[in-house]
């Protein structure tokens, strides 16, 4: 006796059977895709607002919050359509070694950023120098770390080598030291160059008195005496100060009459011999 072979029927029998569950499914997927957009967005709202969390977490628990909803809503979908959600956790913990081993250096983003949140060797808005790219740390996402560089460049660094790079905090540092190299003749008068220069960062204001700053020979150079200039100020001074005094240091030797060297170079080129014309 020949087995009969179901048949799936026509395309208006299946929407019939089967219509109300992709309707509710689909239903669910849209609702879901929405409610998880808009938790994000109201986790960076509430963070914003509630001065007791740190700036720095609250991408991270955007991301976190968005992808809670998401997979719940596919968890949804999948028992619309009669899926043993049981069963596939079971599945997915099975793969998961799988996806472990292909995705090694993301997953190391991903902890090597837990990392970050938890040792804080900066904040949201810190000025930073990271394995000798610097700039203003914008945010610490789940799998790289955003920057803005000092002249308005992003910058994205992923977490892994974030956290086994060298850091320099700028921002967290209580004062910064500056150090500026002045050359000076040979002949000049050292003693007046240098109470020159001595008063010029008295009468800064952004100059510490302490530690004292300090003006001192450093070097004898081929025909010029290089002046070492040390002075601290607050980090937010530091570039602001570094170039007005700069400025003000030429200015004032100028006034004094003791000259800055610059360098200069003299090329001997030997004339050549002009070859008479053969005549003709």
């Amino acid at each position: 006796m020949e087995q009969e072979i179901p048949t799936l029927g026509t395309p208006i029998e299946l929407l019939r059977s089967h219509g109300a569950g992709v309707a509710s499914a689909l239903l669910i997927a849209i609702v879901g895709w929405m409610a998880a957009a808009w938790t994000a967005r109201s986790v960076r709202s509430f963070g914003k607002r509630w001065t007791q969390v740190d700036v720095t977490l609250v991408p991270v628990l955007a991301s976190v919050s968005r992808l809670a909803v998401l997979t719940i809503t596919v968890m949804a979908v999948l028992e619309r359509f009669g899926v043993d959600t049981k069963s596939l956790f079971a599945v997915i913990g099975a793969a998961g070694l799988t996806i472990g081993l292909a995705l090694k250096d993301t997953l190391s983003d991903v902890a090597a950023g837990l990392v970050l949140l938890v040792l804080r060797p900066f904040d949201v808005g810190d000025a930073v120098e990271v394995d000798g790219t610097s700039g203003i740390v914008d945010a610490i996402d789940v799998f790289q770390t955003k920057l803005t560089s000092f002249d308005g460049v992003p910058i994205m660094l992923p977490n892994s080598k974030v956290r086994s790079a060298k850091i320099q905090n700028f921002t967290r540092a209580q004062r910064r030291r500056m150090d500026l190299t002045i050359g000076v003749s040979s002949g000049a008068d050292l003693a007046r160059a240098i109470a020159s220069l001595r008063e010029v960062l008295s009468s800064e204001p952004r100059v510490l008195a302490e530690p004292a700053p300090a003006v001192d020979v450093i070097e004898l150079a081929d025909e010029k005496v290089h002046l070492l200039v040390r002075a601290w100020t607050l980090p937010a001074d530091f570039f602001a100060t570094r170039l007005e005094l700069t400025r003000h240091f030429k200015e004032r030797l100028d006034a004094e009459g003791i000259v800055v060297p610059v360098p200069q170079r003299e090329l001997h080129i030997p004339l050549r011999e002009r070859r008479s014309a053969p005549s003709l």
